[in-house]
């Protein structure tokens, strides 16, 4: 045995050597070269359009990895999270699990850096099935979950998104079988299968076909599994697919075990292992191999048998296959009890129930992990419904509260203007100017327009049955309300505080604008967040601007950068830059308008500013700059704040 591990390694490691030699030398067909750089060129995204060009090669590790590596180099994302996905299910489909893993991973953080959601649910659904083939099914179903609430968050399917969502929920029904359960399993296979039909997807229907008849099976309805099993063999035929005709006469073959046909097993399983060693496919020569073992002890032939299931043990063991280590050693079992050698066969039975109990705990807790799910989503439809009429209640609380502190301030304002003595009157007066500022601030981050626009935005993810997304917002909303209200009644916040609440105010706005803004808050080493004081929701009424003047206008790429700074030791610069329309294009629009909207915001910045800073001998800045290219088109608007860093010293020396 080890002398034949020893072989198999080096000859693996002299494979390995010749191919990164022939791979270094560029050693690939001109031809296949070619086509690589016009696909390149193209920059196609669609993975079905990619399919069909590489059809010939997608099972060629070498052509494979040549693309990668060439997509790699022109910065092409797509091509190489492609070419990485066929390099896993190849390393898949030769047990090299790890290998497999590591590329899906790779093609999956591809797939998000290129935005690529087709991408993205194939490589989550094809992680689902190495940890399904590994026994990890707690693993494999948060996979596939993943797969499905990205695939399903969309607006509308594509037809690659449609097949994702198919082969999520066909492998989720696989994970069903593996938990004894074939009534959910069955479930998933149906809906898996009607999603096929409608996309009239041969292989898709085969797949189907197949698992329905092993759910079946498991509920002993064998004549009825067995039709479903010829169905899908009759699909794999006219699709010309191998594997699947392999796996199609192995369950055929088993039935005929079941039912005593062992003959007829047979004769299918020894033609069915010539196929599995030519394809060379490690999953199912040991299945094969098992099969045959089974129909060789029912025929009374036992060495045979025993030679076959030793095959078997020693590929599951070799590739981690634990399903198949149990299985193997089960027959083992049979085998020898049949033979007469109990002590073995008992051996043989407390190594397989040993191996089986581990699989059946993690499969346990994943069950329980699934059902909890369950009851949570219940949970949160009912806490959605509740949100719902509370946040009507919230909107005339927020209102109340408003006149209250109006009222209780300018109580405040003249029980002061009795007690205090004339010489403190001119400090009584600038304060009463500040908080007229801060209540025009909080009417501006509060106005009804924004909350009904937001709540009415999160109230299509609750129509839309996007729970999650609506859970989520909701909460990123309630958390903005409360810190305005919070910020309302502070003069001053950290700078850090005054970016976490722009974070939580561009989240909202940007589910009006579909997530289609990139904002991006970039703060220098040397920059103390913490230490540096500002005027509460400062910038809010800058990235106000940017939104609604400069970027609901313009089609598409729509960024905001928020650069923070340190000028010469003594100021900070915090730079808003936008790639909008610009000021001219937006002051145009605005006169076009027939409903005109009156921003005083800046306005109120810049007061508030002004008195925030007027006890410094250093004064802040506000510049606000045009971008244009060599071509004098606009590319966007720059907000340049500067402000003096006193209040840093006064807050470290306090």
């Amino acid at each position: 045995m080890k002398k034949f591990r020893l072989n198999r390694v080096l000859l693996l490691i002299l494979c390995v050597s010749i191919h990164n030699f022939l791979f270094a030398q560029g050693k690939v067909d001109p031809e296949f070269n070619f086509q690589v750089e016009n696909i390149i060129d193209q920059r196609l995204i669609k993975y079905s359009e990619l399919e069909d060009l590489f059809k010939d090669d997608i099972n060629d590790t070498l052509k494979m990895q040549f693309f990668a590596q060439k997509s790699q180099k022109e910065n092409y994302l797509e091509g190489e999270a492609f070419a990485r996905t066929k390099l896993g299910i190849i390393y898949r489909e030769i047990a090299q699990y790890n290998r497999a893993i590591a590329e899906h991973l790779n093609a999956y953080n591809l797939a998000i850096s290129s935005t690529n959601i087709e991408l993205q649910v194939i490589n989550l659904n094809m992680l689902g099935v190495v940890n399904r083939r590994t026994a990890n099914y707690t693993r494999a179903i948060e996979y596939h979950q993943d797969a499905l609430k990205i695939a399903e968050s969309q607006n509308e399917l594509s037809e690659g998104l449609k097949k994702g969502v198919a082969v999520s929920y066909n492998s989720i029904g696989n994970i069903y079988l593996e938990l004894n359960n074939p009534d959910k399993a069955l479930e998933n296979f149906n809906r898996s299968l009607s999603i096929e039909e409608e996309m009239g997807n041969k292989l898709g229907l085969a797949m189907n076909y197949h698992n329905i008849g092993y759910a079946l099976e498991e509920q002993s309805k064998i004549e009825a599994a067995l039709d479903y099993y010829q169905r899908s063999l009759q699909f794999n035929e006219e699709i010309s697919s191998l594997l699947g005709k392999l796996i199609c006469n192995n369950s055929i073959a088993q039935i005929y075990l079941k039912t005593e046909r062992s003959e007829q097993a047979r004769k299918i399983l020894e033609n069915n292992l010539k196929l599995a060693i030519e394809i060379r496919n490690p999953y199912y020569i040991t299945s094969t191999y098992i099969g045959l073992g089974w129909a060789l002890y029912d025929l009374g032939l036992y060495d045979k048998a025993e030679f076959n299931l030793q095959k078997a043990l020693q590929i599951s063991e070799e590739n981690n296959l634990p399903s198949f280590v149990a299985a193997s050693n089960i027959h083992l079992s049979k085998l020898y009890e049949k033979k007469g050698d109990y002590k073995s066969a008992f051996e043989k039975y407390l190594i397989s129930d040993k191996i089986t109990h581990e699989i059946r705990s993690e499969e346990n807790k994943q069950y329980v992990n699934m059902l909890d799910k369950q009851y949570e989503t219940e949970k949160k439809n009912n806490a959605i419904q509740k949100l719902e009429k509370e946040n009507a209640l919230k909107d005339l609380q927020i209102e109340e509260n408003l006149r209250y502190q109006i009222i209780g301030l300018f109580v405040i304002l003249i029980l002061a203007g009795i007690f205090f003595i004339y010489s403190r009157q001119r400090r009584l007066k600038n304060e009463k100017k500040i908080i007229t500022l801060e209540q025009d601030m909080l009417r501006s981050q509060m106005n009804p327009h924004f909350i009904f626009n937001s709540l009415n935005s999160i109230k299509l993810y609750i129509i839309n049955n996007e729970k999650e997304n609506a859970v989520y917002y909701l909460n990123k909303f309630s958390k903005l309300i409360r810190k305005i209200l919070m910020a309302s009644k502070e003069k001053e916040i950290t700078l850090a505080e005054e970016l976490e609440t722009m974070d939580l105010y561009m989240n909202i706005e940007n589910i009006r604008f579909s997530n289609e803004i990139n904002y991006k808050t970039t703060i220098s080493s040397n920059v103390d967040l913490d230490a540096i004081k500002v005027p509460s929701l400062i910038l809010q009424p800058f990235l106000e601007n940017a939104l609604w003047h400069g970027l609901s206008s313009k089609i598409e790429d729509k960024t905001i950068n928020l650069d923070i700074t340190k000028e010469n030791g003594s100021f900070i610069v915090i730079t808003i830059t936008d790639n909008g329309i610009g000021r001219k294009e937006a002051q145009r629009i605005k006169r076009n308008k027939l409903l005109k909207r009156k921003s005083v915001g800046l306005a109120i910045t810049n007061e508030r500013l002004a008195n925030f800073y007027k006890e410094h001998d250093k004064d802040f800045n506000v510049e606000i700059k045009d971008l244009y290219d060599d071509n004098g088109n606009a590319l966007g608007t720059k907000v340049i704040i500067t402000i003096p860093m006193e209040k840093e010293y006064k807050l470290r020396t306090a």
